[in-house]
């Protein structure tokens, strides 16, 4: 059987990205090209003629007498970690097949738990931004799915897709009329109804997408959004699972497994939307692996600051 020439690229190596980034000059001058890559702007009057200042190398402007640094209004900032020790956790994120857990993520970085938490969740927010306008066309497998969710008997919860504790979502793979996966949605709902696949399929697919999904009856709404609609009734074919149809929606299902429930043992529910994303991150741009570093280090050096609050994160084991 012939290799598949994705799963077997050549990354971005360990040594190749110390060589690029191993040092803070080095990423400072990355941060700086991402961030102002015509020279710098001042983020108050939009000037450009400026001093550096101080022993912070803050950036002075002539214009309006503002002082600002190069971590400043982006995802670093206020924080008491180096540049290397951010860019080391975003090389861990992305350049990891099933992702990192998080006790394994703060031994790499040689930081305290509570701190790769928060940088992780920073970091999948970015993700998640970058993500959330994606729309999918042509042929799509669709299904729905849950995660978490065991049940309790001390808390009164159910069994079922129904559980308390369990997330839905929705996942959709994108596909060439040959059958080869292009691009994924994992797209949590509130509930597996009309209303919400609706909503997603405003949202997230084009209208000349054909929808490709099993016999539940919410999927008949992605027709209101424009989509054509082909169900396959699983009762009369046998296991979704097992239909050629199904194929690459089940896959990822099964290596979303694998990356979440086996890397992490334990997503909090609030917390299941931007762990999804990091997934489809990674997925959507696995065509080129040397690259994934560099867009998602672009995306967070022009992202607004993410205080801990904003992302109500608490460290989790995992």
């Amino acid at each position: 059987m012939a290799r598949n020439p994705i799963q077997f690229q050549k990354g971005l190596s360990l040594r190749a990205f110390q060589e690029r980034y191993g040092t803070e000059a080095k990423c400072e001058a990355a941060v700086r090209q991402w961030r102002w890559p015509s020279g710098f702007v001042c983020p108050r009057c939009g000037g450009r003629e400026h001093t550096i200042v101080g022993s912070r190398d803050l950036y002075n402007c002539h214009g309006c007498r503002k002082q600002t640094s190069l971590k400043a209004n982006t995802i670093f900032q206020r924080t008491l970690l180096p540049l290397t020790t951010w860019f080391l956790g975003m090389y861990l994120l992305t350049q990891s097949k099933n992702s990192i857990s998080g006790l394994e993520l703060a031994r790499q970085l040689g930081v305290r738990p509570d701190t790769a938490a928060l940088m992780r969740h920073k970091l999948m927010s970015v993700m998640a931004d970058e993500e959330a306008s994606r729309k999918l066309d042509g042929r799509v497998e669709m299904d729905d799915a849950v995660l978490g969710g065991e049940r309790h008997e001390m808390d009164g919860g159910k069994r079922g897709r129904g559980g308390p504790n369990k997330t839905p979502f929705v996942v959709a793979v994108a596909t060439t009329d040959a059958g080869h996966p292009q691009r994924l949605l994992l797209h949590v709902v509130e509930r597996h109804d009309s209303d919400a696949i609706e909503a997603m399929a405003h949202a997230h697919l084009a209208p000349t997408a054909r929808v490709v999904s099993d016999g539940l009856g919410c999927f008949r709404a992605v027709a209101r959004a424009g989509c054509t609609h082909e169900p396959i009734v699983a009762a009369r074919t046998g296991w979704s699972e097992k239909i050629p149809a199904f194929r690459w929606v089940n896959t990822v299902l099964g290596n979303l497994k694998t990356a979440i429930v086996g890397t992490m043992k334990h997503v909090a529910k609030r917390h299941v939307a931007r762990y999804l994303a990091e997934f489809q991150f990674r997925f959507n741009r696995r065509f080129d692996l040397p690259s994934l570093f560099d867009d998602l280090a672009m995306s967070a050096s022009a992202a607004a600051p993410r205080p801990r609050n904003q992302l109500r994160v608490a460290y989790e084991h995992g």
